[in-house]
């Protein structure tokens, strides 16, 4: 088990700073759960110990050849623990990286261990039984929160403070725990490989969500500020506003320019709307699809994809191209009706 840090490695600090910070390691997240040792042998890890919105790209980049080389030294699977504010991306950023058929687990917890009721034990003993289950092998990487276990590629935090704030909007989870069991009902596929990803620094890819009368000052800027991508979060299928769309065009024209929905779920569409700024015309202008990828996952790959060393019509070829297999492999199956007679 890799620990990185967030609310589930949280407790008070001295009284001056007041609230809590990451200060638990893996071993102390371990230590207090008995049940383990009953489910698995655990290698506690600290990998990291910081809040999560402070992990960056190389630090995920790092911790996948970790786990990798975890896999390689005989593991059948791994658990990450980290907070949940950026969880989703981390999860999403392995199951990018990491190519191995062993199953990954993000977990973290929502409230800390100072409070009455803190979640993070039974998300590290939950997450412990799935990673250890030969059921969710091939299934890449997935989160598991609540007894319930998420595609990485679908998940998304959706609310601030509620234990069931991990949903899978689009086609829910893959499956759940209970009774100390691992159910998965439906299955997902796997998707193209991105290539190698070096250590160090990744290429900036701008994240910009459209909203009501907006106009294109921030996208006019982007190049000169150095970004080497965008992603554009537009509204409801990928539409935009008439008036940003020459500097949609024109910065498709200078790097990849990724269409994605702000809404969160669903895909993106490709032929049904015809006015200026709709998909169809920001399409046929260069833009590439996100196609079921959120603006924030649409943001992880292609940074991944940069920084391989592909560029312009390269990257976005290849941005297509896994958008692509995800597309054709996420038809979710039932499992054997054994799960059931069990």
């Amino acid at each position: 088990m890799y620990s990185l840090g967030g609310t589930i490695a949280s407790t008070k600090s001295d009284a001056s700073t007041g609230g809590v910070t990451p200060q638990l390691g893996a071993a102390d997240l371990v230590a207090v759960i008995p049940e383990l040792s009953d489910v698995a042998d655990v290698t506690a890890v600290t990998f990291r110990q910081m809040p999560s919105g402070d992990l960056t790209f190389a630090d995920l980049v790092e911790l996948a050849r970790a786990i990798e080389q975890s896999f390689d030294s005989g593991a059948d699977g791994v658990v990450v623990t980290q907070g949940t504010d950026t969880l989703e991306e981390t999860a999403f950023a392995l199951d990018v990286l990491v190519r191995r058929p062993q199953p990954v687990v993000v977990t973290g917890a929502m409230r800390n261990s100072t409070v009455a009721s803190p979640d993070g034990s039974a998300n590290v003993l939950g997450s412990v039984r799935v990673a250890a289950s030969p059921d969710a092998k091939g299934l890449g990487t997935l989160v598991v929160f609540s007894d319930e276990i998420h595609a990485a590629r679908f998940v998304r935090k959706t609310h601030t403070s509620s234990l069931a704030t991990f949903r899978s909007p689009t086609c829910g989870p893959l499956g759940w725990l209970v009774e100390d069991r691992v159910r998965i009902a439906l299955r997902v596929g796997g998707f193209a490989d991105v290539g190698t990803v070096p250590t160090g620094d990744v290429p900036a890819v701008a994240l910009i969500k459209c909203s009501l009368g907006d106009d294109a000052r921030m996208l006019e800027q982007l190049a000169s500020l150095g970004y080497a991508g965008v992603v554009v979060e537009a509204f409801g299928g990928g539409h935009v506003p008439a008036r940003v769309v020459a500097s949609l065009e024109n910065l498709a024209a200078r790097m990849p320019v990724v269409l994605a929905s702000r809404t969160g779920s669903g895909e993106v569409l490709n032929e049904t709307y015809g006015f200026p700024g709709s998909e169809r015309d920001l399409l046929s202008r260069g833009l590439v699809s996100a196609g079921m990828l959120d603006g924030p996952k649409a943001r992880v790959l292609l940074s991944y994809l940069l920084s391989t060393g592909a560029e312009g019509s390269n990257a976005r070829a290849a941005f297509e191209r896994v958008v692509a297999s995800l597309s054709s492999n996420d038809v979710a199956t039932v499992t054997s009706t054994q799960m059931f007679l069990d």
